[in-house]
């Protein structure tokens, strides 16, 4: 089959790859589409610990069940549409014991641990796959997964009713969690980024207001701020707008290395809560029932879709911030 491989750090291609076999309690999906995130960038730069090269990147999507494997159960049926949760938890250390799977110590996903969805065919754990109601395209099944994220996120913010909140970058995720957190209850949203595209997005989907930097804010204080940039100069923007009392979620993905400038003093003096965000915990159902309600809109984030002969342009795209969510089709005709 046909893939995307990123052999080393910097080297991304089309090839192709052995046909992947169902193990034990595995369904094979044929993939109709699948997101360009954030962290496949992160792949492709090397900036991504966990990944191993080579690998078949590509943890967002959507597609048929092809094949079932021993022990996949009889809750799946050949040629049924499916959207993936990604996360792959050991189900036996510490955190997972306690409940919180996307701390494992062995923490693995689909596309960014083992081969994932930037192909023809990937093999997932039945159980991860989840029947897609027929009125959800395939693009929106594959955006479940980033509202997975944004459900976890919200729920690690804690209750925003009656809250004003700052968020700090319009991309997919942004403008997921701008969603989530008005249909929570926020009184007042005010998004920035610097793309006027995303920012009129953000406008029709009910933000109060819209700005280009926190600066033009004019030191207007909020009880949340959410930094989903992972660029550190924009998470301490984010903080310097939190009143006293205040909580940040740092939802972004920020490279390893990557520092803030802090003041404990003022961590310490103003009582301001800092929360971090990682992936998908119990999530990934509740999102799909949000999607397919009607209560998130989905089809209208994913601005462009390229085969797998494209991904150079896919990838171009994705990193020149044009349009929201850009996906990979990849039995799309060369």
């Amino acid at each position: 089959m046909r893939a995307l491989i990123v052999d080393r750090p910097g080297v991304l291609r089309a090839g192709e790859v052995p046909d992947p076999t169902p193990g034990h309690g595995e369904v094979i999906v044929e993939v109709d589409a699948c997101g360009i995130c954030g962290t496949d960038l992160h792949i492709l730069d090397g900036e991504f610990p966990p990944a191993p090269y080579p690998l078949v990147p590509g943890h967002e999507f959507a597609g048929r069940v092809a094949a079932l494997g021993p022990g996949a159960g009889t809750g799946l049926e050949v040629g049924q549409r499916v959207a993936v949760d990604p996360s792959l938890f050991c189900g036996h250390c510490a955190a997972c014991r306690a409940g919180r799977g996307n701390l494992c110590e062995f923490w693995g996903a689909t596309g960014d641990t083992v081969d994932g969805a930037f192909a023809e065919y990937v093999a997932v754990p039945a159980a991860n796959a989840h029947p897609l109601p027929d009125h959800l395209s395939s693009a929106a099944g594959a955006m479940v997964e980033p509202l997975s994220c944004a459900v976890h996120g919200v729920r690690r913010l804690g209750p925003v009713l009656g809250e004003t909140v700052l968020l700090v970058g319009a991309g997919t995720m942004g403008l997921l969690l701008q969603q989530l957190l008005l249909a929570a209850g926020a009184r007042r949203l005010v998004v920035v980024d610097r793309n006027a595209e995303r920012l009129a997005v953000a406008a029709r989907l009910g933000a109060t207001a819209t700005a280009t930097s926190v600066g033009e804010l004019d030191g207007e204080r909020f009880d949340a701020a959410v930094d989903v940039t992972g660029v550190p100069a924009a998470i301490e923007d984010a903080l310097s707008a939190v009143r006293r009392g205040g909580r940040l979620l740092i939802f972004g993905v920020a490279a390893a290395e990557a520092r803030i400038a802090v003041s404990p003093f003022r961590i310490y003096n103003d009582e301001i809560t800092v929360i971090g965000s990682m992936a998908v915990l119990h999530s990934y159902a509740a999102a799909l029932d949000l999607a397919a309600s009607g209560q998130v809109e989905l089809d209208p984030l994913v601005t462009a879709s390229f085969g797998l002969d494209d991904h150079a342009a896919a990838f171009r795209a994705v990193r020149t911030g044009a349009g929201v969510k850009t996906q990979i089709t990849p039995r799309a005709a060369a």
